[in-house]
């Protein structure tokens, strides 16, 4: 299947609905049935049927068929966040003395499950350095149930091989699961590399209007059924009716928003690379990134989202930077129509305002700036941002 038949128009019996070309929001808590023995029927299919909303609902089962489809998969389940995804399909996996290899650094919530959450139920977990493939293979324990990868990751991106990792894995009998929400499947594709499970918060790139929290876990249609049947039902962490209806809108316009945001990065990527109050760029499609020859392996695309490192030892600095910038707007998350800035500086400490010499902080990565480039016009945020650099620079000067 294209992409644009799969983003268009399966799953969508326009017949069924007066051939209207958007599907209808079908905003029920419950069903109905003609006699007991389809009500028995469907109960007994409930991952596939319509029986009672917070197991399926036909305007949720549209938008699983095109994500799974979009990702190479058998089926996939729809829930009301990434973290709710994520969480699911980790514990759908794992019982008491079970044991977890994951990347370093993965998303915060994603680490704070497998650091804080799970040892309280007996599953352990190893965090490696992703960049060489030999960590998994060193880690893996005899009670290891996941390998669990994030490539790349959302803030200095750092990549994994993932056909190396799922090869490992798959030789152990081990599930590998990788968060695929910085390429989205249009940019890299890990099922086909050898991956068992695909995360997204889809309340990034694949809803992409900033209006809407989601996530989406795409797997065989047995691991589907098996989080289905147990964490997904059982927690109860549903998307609405309504929040389905604006992914699959967000999703006919994924290529075009992906390409613009690409774009654009691009060119802030040349910029930020260049101008001297920078001193470092994390971006996987840059040449100076070093592993640039594994993303373009196994990417597609790189999106819009980037970080760099402002030339300043003063958290005061990185604030001032962030608070200059007129078109990029505070914020977290990314995948949106707008632009945002991210400012390490706000986990950190100011030094002392009676201080006469800036105490330079005691942890490295305070100068660090995630930017997400969004879809206006490319020369406006290259104004905006020269302007809030050239301002660091003189006030690093002063």
């Amino acid at each position: 299947m294209d992409v644009s038949y799969i983003l268009n128009e399966l799953g969508e019996d326009r017949h069924q609905y007066f051939n209207a070309i958007a599907p209808p929001i079908i905003q029920t808590s419950n069903f109905t049935f003609p006699n007991v023995a389809t009500m028995r029927a469907d109960l007994q299919h409930e991952h596939d049927r319509h029986f009672y909303t917070r197991g399926n609902n036909p305007t949720v089962k549209i938008l699983r068929q095109k994500l799974a489809a979009l990702e190479g998969a058998e089926d996939a389940l729809v829930l009301a966040s990434g973290s709710a995804a994520i969480g699911s399909a980790v514990l759908a996996n794992v019982a008491q003395g079970d044991h977890i290899v994951s990347v370093a650094k993965p998303y915060s919530w994603t680490e704070r499950l497998m650091r804080d959450y799970l040892p309280r139920f007996g599953v352990t977990t190893t965090f490696v350095d992703g960049t060489d493939p030999a960590n998994f293979e060193r880690a893996i324990q005899p009670n290891t149930k996941i390998i669990y990868l994030e490539s790349p990751n959302s803030f200095t991106f750092e990549l994994q091989d993932i056909a190396a990792v799922a090869q490992i894995a798959r030789s152990r009998g081990i599930v590998t699961m990788i968060d695929n929400s910085y390429c989205t499947p249009l940019h890299q594709r890990p099922i086909e590399l050898g991956i068992d499970i695909t995360l997204h918060s889809a309340s990034k790139y694949i809803g992409g209007h900033s209006d809407l929290v989601a996530g989406v876990i795409c797997g065989s249609e047995a691991m589907i059924r098996k989080i289905f049947y147990g964490e997904y039902m059982t927690f109860g962490g549903i998307i609405s009716p309504q929040n389905a209806w604006l992914m699959i809108r967000g999703l006919r316009t994924l290529p075009l928003r992906l390409e613009q945001s690409s774009q654009s990065a691009r060119q802030i990527v040349a910029l930020l690379e260049s101008h001297p109050a920078v001193s470092r760029v994390y971006y996987p499609f840059s040449e100076t990134h070093p592993q640039y020859e594994l993303a373009r392996r196994q990417m597609t695309g790189c999106g819009g989202l980037l970080t760099f490192s402002l030339n300043t030892n003063r958290i005061e600095d990185v604030d001032t930077f962030a608070d200059s910038l007129r078109r990029f707007i505070l914020g977290v998350s990314w995948g949106g129509h707008e632009s945002l800035v991210f400012p390490a500086s706000i986990g950190f400490a100011i030094p002392d305002e009676n201080s006469h010499e800036p105490t330079p902080p005691t942890q490295s990565g305070f100068n660090l700036v995630r930017l997400y480039i969004g879809l206006e016009e490319p020369h406006v945020l290259l104004d905006d941002l020269k302007q809030a650099l050239d301002g660091v620079l003189q006030q690093s000067i002063a």
